[in-house]
């Protein structure tokens, strides 16, 4: 009866240290509360992974994101720079176009349709709430579309 009470003390034990040890709190996961300033802000972070070869197939750019220390909000101008947490979105730019879009959709992915066969280059920038570059927060895509890739999609919908 010793034995087993100990055993069930050990499993006990063990569960309790292996739920501590990976247990992690919702500021853990999601950030810090939009509620409170938050003093000394570590720098942003931008972390882009290469395009999914499933739409470059395709001939579509699929690329997940996440940022770090930056909520991307549609939140624009000067007097957003103050908001804590810090606030911002992202600039893309294709092929060294000389125009860009801004997202501030959080979706996690980049979705840029019908790209011709071919190599292409995409950017992205983590940016401010006044559209200035995030230092060192740039990533930028040379990829090629297949030959073989569908170039025209269909709309469904009305």
């Amino acid at each position: 009866m010793t034995m087993l009470i100990n055993t069930l003390a050990a499993v006990a034990a063990g569960t309790v240290l292996a739920t501590s040890a990976f247990a992690q709190s919702a500021r853990d996961i999601r950030g810090a509360s939009p509620y409170v300033a938050i003093e000394n802000e570590p720098v942003p972070r931008l972390i882009v992974d290469p395009p999914l070869p499933e739409g470059l197939a395709i001939g579509v750019y699929w690329a997940q994101y996440r940022v770090e220390n930056l909520r991307i909000v549609p939140v624009f101008g000067a007097g957003a720079l103050q908001a804590s947490p810090r606030i911002g979105h992202l600039h893309i730019i294709v092929d060294d176009l000389p125009w860009w879009w801004a997202d501030a959709s959080d979706n996690n992915t980049v979705d840029i349709a019908g790209l011709p066969p071919g190599e292409h280059k995409v950017k992205i920038a983590l940016v401010d709430a006044n559209h200035n570059v995030i230092p060192g927060q740039e990533v930028t895509h040379t990829f090629t579309v297949p030959e073989s890739a569908k170039t025209t999609h269909e709309h469904h919908g009305n």
